[in-house]
């Protein structure tokens, strides 16, 4: 999934790129190997233990030979007007609790012809794929915690407490709202997942 956003961002070498809510880099390393040596990658994160952790092993070495700049719990609302090509945030956009003051500030720190794209959980297109998805998150995550993490009532929290997502209309409606322009949502696992895309023009 994150691959299929990565296609989309269209950067060139030299880019500046912020990832807000990156958790370990994993997105971060695939930006920074678009923009290079020569571009910027800002990876934020409000969680310092994730940020601390850094990539996975496979990617360590190739973060090592690219500019991606750890910037601890700062948001987009820290950075300047215009000054990125490109915001992305995967699977972050659930847990913020203003999402069209956090996606203002997106589009506020985008340069003129910028992209923002949002990866994010969305609506199953079919009613079985939503009782897949709901058997998922209530069964499968909870069983994995426990074998896992020896947690799965964690998971099982985490799965009944979360808000559900907004459809892809509404999340494309928020985007127009924020001020984006040629807003457009790719559909991916018939729906469970989403690529929202937006423009400041």
């Amino acid at each position: 999934m994150e691959t299929v956003a990565l296609s989309l961002t269209g950067l060139r070498p030299g880019d500046s790129v912020l990832d807000v809510a990156g958790g370990t880099g994993d997105m971060a390393v695939g930006l920074a190997r678009q923009v290079g040596r020569s571009g910027l990658v800002v990876l934020t994160d409000i969680n310092a233990a994730m940020l601390a952790g850094g990539p996975r092993p496979a990617h360590r070495r190739r973060a090592r030979r690219q500019r991606v700049l750890r910037a601890g719990g700062c948001r987009a609302a820290a950075f300047a007007d215009a000054s990125f090509e490109c915001v992305t945030i995967a699977f972050g956009l659930r847990n913020v609790t203003d999402k069209a003051r956090a996606l203002a500030s997106m589009r506020r720190v985008l340069k003129s012809g910028g992209q923002l794209l949002v990866l994010e959980f969305s609506k199953p297109t079919t009613p079985s794929l939503q009782a897949l998805y709901d058997a998922y998150s209530l069964r499968v995550l909870p069983l994995m915690g426990r074998l896992v993490a020896g947690d799965a009532d964690s998971y099982r929290y985490l799965a009944e407490s979360d808000p559900p997502p907004p459809g892809p209309e509404s999340l494309l409606a928020m985007l127009r709202e924020a001020g984006l322009e040629n807003c457009r949502y790719h559909n991916l696992l018939g729906g469970i997942v989403a690529v929202h895309r937006g423009y400041r023009i």
